[in-house]
């Protein structure tokens, strides 16, 4: 009678819609986040290429134990981390492709940290 609401299918479809707008390019790649319950991973990844630029993620040795990978203070620790690899590598802008999941918590804490350590989006 009712239908069962499946939140991964759902998460799943809204990040594919998403996919269909934003694209990397060699001049300003995507920066995109992937959540999971226990860490946070992001990356900036070429599109015209299909390759990983620059990458962090709560599980990297220097993040490892400091905090709890699931939280919005983790968040904006990955964030900052992966702006200084990016400006090291002279990346600067960036489209931001939040992964499907709603900019708010630690997404956009994420993105807030990098922009704040010298991304622009």
């Amino acid at each position: 009678m009712f239908k069962q609401v499946n939140r991964k299918a759902v998460n799943k479809k809204r990040h594919l819609r998403v996919r269909n707008r934003i694209t990397g390019t060699p001049e300003r790649p995507r920066l995109t986040v992937y959540r999971s319950l226990s860490n946070i991973y992001a990356q900036i990844i070429d599109d015209s290429k299909g390759v990983t630029l620059v990458s962090a993620s709560t599980l990297e040795n220097g993040l490892k134990g400091q905090e709890k990978g699931s939280n919005v203070e983790a968040a904006k620790t990955v964030g900052k981390t992966l702006a200084e690899k990016a400006v090291e590598k002279g990346i600067k802008q960036v489209v931001f492709d939040r992964g499907g999941h709603i900019y708010h918590g630690r997404i956009k804490a994420l993105a807030d940290a990098a922009r704040e350590a010298g991304l622009e989006f």
